[in-house]
């Protein structure tokens, strides 16, 4: 039986076109769109699994970005610093 999310997204329409720019938007990191995704499908009344399902990730996942959303609003889908160590290199620069 598929657990039923304690957080129920309800988006105001600057919200809902926010995320639907970033989930159409090709040049955006994977990431981005994939939790704009998650989001709109919370929206439209899906619950965890059967989004987990269709962007082929857990549960967990879509549960934590759930909470964070809920919780943070836009601001919650940003990427957030990491804990441990930084990286002893930068990135490559294309050149």
């Amino acid at each position: 039986m598929p657990r039923k999310s304690p957080f129920h997204i309800v988006l105001s329409p600057d919200e809902a076109m926010e995320l639907n720019r970033r989930a159409a938007k090709y040049t955006l990191p994977y990431f981005e769109v994939v939790r704009a995704k998650m989001i709109l499908m919370a929206a439209g009344g899906l619950d965890n699994d059967e989004i987990a399902a269709r962007l082929d990730t857990r549960r967990e996942v879509v549960s934590q970005w759930r909470k964070r959303f809920f919780k943070e609003r836009l601001a919650g889908l940003e990427e957030r610093a990491r804990p441990g160590r930084p990286r002893a290199f930068p990135p490559r620069a294309h050149g």
